[in-house]
Formats: structure tokens, C-alpha cells, sequence
């Protein structure tokens, strides 16, 4: 395709990777972010083997895994200790990990190679309220995130929905590494969910950091702030002895941040020259730990598909067609798993408790978990993602 005037915006993860591969191939971009100053924000991430072998792609995987922290795989256990969900990477194959990760040191590596290319204008402090303040671009890429207004002023079906559930996050310091190489759950029941991820060495400073998240309704977010902050210690000690420490360097219920979700659909996810990414296009639940992967996956398909084809149509809609599978998988379990974690619907857990453990032992059944978990499942009638493992790759891991 010839060169085209491409504006994106959104300076997340989708909008940054989407405006390198874009200037890559030769066309002229310019990233809109509503902040004047964007800076890292966010807490414990999962960079999964699909995300790591975009980045390697661009050239930023070195960076990012210089700050994160590998991992062999997801523990979730009851309270009782009895083993939920057990997955680990390497029944994928040798070399295989996850990358536990503060979220702002992929922020900060994606905006650093922005600012670096020469191809990318980047506008700060730039509020793009409607599709049509960008009509001097010959294509719109659009990253605003789940609660996007440019999504909501397009043509396209869409739905986008609140989640009644949501997280408490706080990242401490870990120097002693008491925190090992995996995703750490508890789950009671499905209102009660507790995580502990290793998260490197954060976005600045050398010292490991854990972080520690808490399942909570949004709508009593209010209450569990002014309530009794010494019980909820106790319970989450309950659950996690080995949490002491982390415990300790919380000093109240204001320094745990909320994060709340949307669960968006849109199909297709293109109109006319405007294309949509990320979580304005497909926000779900986190139970998968996808959504910076699933960005950095359409970032990478809209360039391929743009090589392709000559005509602007023609590529928006290969882009559409070629993410279908993909994320109709991601979009699906989310919304089928997310109830056995995140509910009031409490007759679930006790299934949960009994299937989950029998489903990880039958071997299709734990090979398309452990394919979900890596981030490169097209669902069970279909292959793969295909991810060159040389990517993945780290020497001493």
C-alpha cells in the first residue's frame, strides 16, 4: 500500500505499537494523547509469549525483559490449599514463559520508541472528543481504551458494559524474592479472589516488587475503604501467610488503587477508514491476563494486513476477518470464566473446585488452557497462533 497519513489515538499499549509498525512500513503518523504529560501508571501485568514476540518484532523485547520477572505458570488454590488451576508454560514446549511486568515499564519502552522515530509525531495534551476532528488523516487508528467516546461515535454495532466486578491493586517492594516464579491465586468461593504476581523490578529502582490484587465489587469499593482495614489484613493472611510482608507496607485502604473493567463487543472493527484496537474493541475481564497482549497482537496484524493490500478497504477489512478467531476466543472464556471468580453466584464455586481440577488433567482440555494462558489460542477447532519460540528465548531462564 502506498504511504498514507495515518492519525492514531490513544498512547496505551495498542496505540504506540500500532504507530511504529505503521511507521515501519513507511507511512507518516501522528499519536494523539489526551495527557499532557503521559507518564507510567497501573500495577502487575502479564506479558504472555504472544505479546513477547511483538515486542520482539519492534525490537523491544530486550528492555522489557531486563525489568520483568519470568514466569513458569498460574497456581489458584482454595483456601483449604486443594489446587484449583495448576498450568505451566514449559508443557508448551522448552523456552516457553510468561513475563510478570509493572505495567508502566511497557508503557514507558512503547513511548520512548515513539519519541525515537523520526516517522511519528507525537501531540500531548490533544482531547480528541469525535471522529471528526481527525478527517485530515487518510486513516484513523483508534486506542482510547474501553470507555472510548470515538467508538461510541461510529456507525458500528457495538455494546459496552461495566463489570460489577473489579480489583484493589497495591505494588510493594519484594528485596528478598520471597515471591516466585509464578501467578499466585486463592479463590473462596467467587467472591472472594486474592493474587500475588511478581512484577521485576518496576519502572525505576532495582529492587523486586510484588503486586498484590484483591477482587472487589465496584460498588462497594466505598465501604471497604471506610470499613475495618485490620480485619481485611487478617483475612487476606487467612488465605496468604506468605502476604505478611506485603501486608505490612500498606498503611491504609486509600493507597490500594481500584481498577474497574468493560466487557465491549464490536464487529467488525473497522469502518470506512477508521479501525479500532485494543480495549475500545474488545475489552474483557482480566481472569486472562490478555489485555496488553491482545492490543499488542491487533498493533501487529493491522500493519501486516495494510501490507497486503493496496486498497485502504480492502486491508480494514483483512484486518477484521484476520482477528475474528482470535479474539472471539479471548472474548468468549472471559465471559464464561469470569462468573466462576468474580460473582454473587456462589453455587459455582463448589464446581469449580470439583471440574477445574479434573479439566486440567485431560489432556485437550489442559493443552487449550495452556494455549489461553500463553495467549496464542484461536479456540479448540483451531490451530494457534504461530510464535517464532526463538523470540522467547532468555539465556539463564
Amino acid at each position: 500500500m502506498k504511504s498514507l497519513d495515518v492519525g492514531v489515538v490513544g498512547c496505551g499499549t495498542a496505540g504506540p505499537a500500532a504507530a511504529l509498525f505503521l511507521a515501519r512500513s513507511g507511512h507518516r503518523v501522528t499519536l494523539y494523547e489526551r495527557v499532557p504529560d503521559p507518564g507510567p501508571v497501573g500495577a502487575g501485568i502479564i506479558l504472555q509469549p504472544s505479546g513477547m514476540a511483538v515486542l520482539a518484532e519492534l525490537g523491544l523485547l530486550a528492555p522489557v525483559l531486563a525489568r520483568g520477572a519470568p514466569l513458569d505458570g498460574l497456581h489458584c488454590a482454595n483456601p483449604r490449599q486443594r489446587t484449583i488451576v495448576d498450568l505451566r508454560y514449559r508443557d508448551l514446549g522448552e523456552g516457553w514463559f510468561g513475563l510478570g511486568l509493572h505495567r508502566g515499564v511497557l508503557f514507558g519502552t512503547l513511548l520512548d520508541a515513539v519519541r525515537a522515530s523520526p516517522a511519528i509525531a507525537l501531540k500531548t495534551g490533544a482531547c480528541v472528543e469525535a471522529r471528526g476532528d481527525l478527517d485530515a488523516h487518510e486513516l484513523v487508528v483508534v486506542c482510547d481504551g474501553a470507555k472510548s467516546r470515538l467508538r461510541d461515535d461510529s456507525r458500528l454495532v457495538k455494546r459496552a458494559s461495566p463489570y460489577a466486578w473489579g480489583a484493589l491493586w497495591f505494588v510493594a517492594d519484594d528485596p528478598e524474592r520471597r515471591f516466585g516464579r509464578e501467578l499466585h491465586q486463592v479463590a473462596n468461593g467467587t467472591r472472594r479472589l486474592m493474587g500475588l504476581l511478581p512484577t521485576g523490578l518496576g519502572v525505576h529502582g532495582a529492587s523486586p516488587k510484588v503486586s498484590l490484587f484483591w477482587s472487589i465489587r465496584a460498588d462497594r469499593v466505598a465501604a471497604f475503604r471506610s470499613g475495618d482495614f485490620a480485619a481485611w489484613k487478617a483475612e487476606v493472611l487467612g488465605y496468604a501467610p506468605s502476604a505478611a510482608p506485603v501486608l505490612a507496607q500498606i498503611p491504609d485502604a486509600s493507597a490500594l488503587l481500584f481498577s474497574d473493567y468493560q466487557d465491549v463487543v464490536m464487529r467488525p472493527w473497522h469502518d470506512a477508514n477508521t479501525v479500532f484496537l485494543g480495549d475500545c474493541a474488545h475489552a474483557t475481564s482480566p481472569q486472562l491476563g490478555q489485555g496488553c497482549n491482545l492490543a499488542l497482537c491487533d498493533a501487529q496484524q493491522l500493519a501486516v494486513s495494510l501490507e497486503r493490500h493496496a486498497a485502504l478497504d480492502a486491508a480494514l477489512a483483512d484486518y477484521s476477518r484476520a482477528r475474528r478467531a482470535h479474539l472471539g476466543w479471548y472474548q468468549f472464556a472471559s465471559r464464561w470464566l469470569t462468573p466462576g471468580f468474580q460473582s454473587d453466584q456462589i453455587w459455582i464455586g463448589p464446581l469449580r473446585d470439583l471440574f477445574m481440577p479434573l479439566l486440567c488433567q485431560f489432556p485437550p482440555a489442559r493443552r487449550l488452557m495452556l494455549t489461553t494462558m500463553a495467549g496464542i489460542s484461536r479456540g479448540p477447532l483451531r490451530a494457534p497462533l504461530p510464535v517464532q519460540r526463538e523470540a522467547l528465548r532468555i539465556a539463564g531462564v
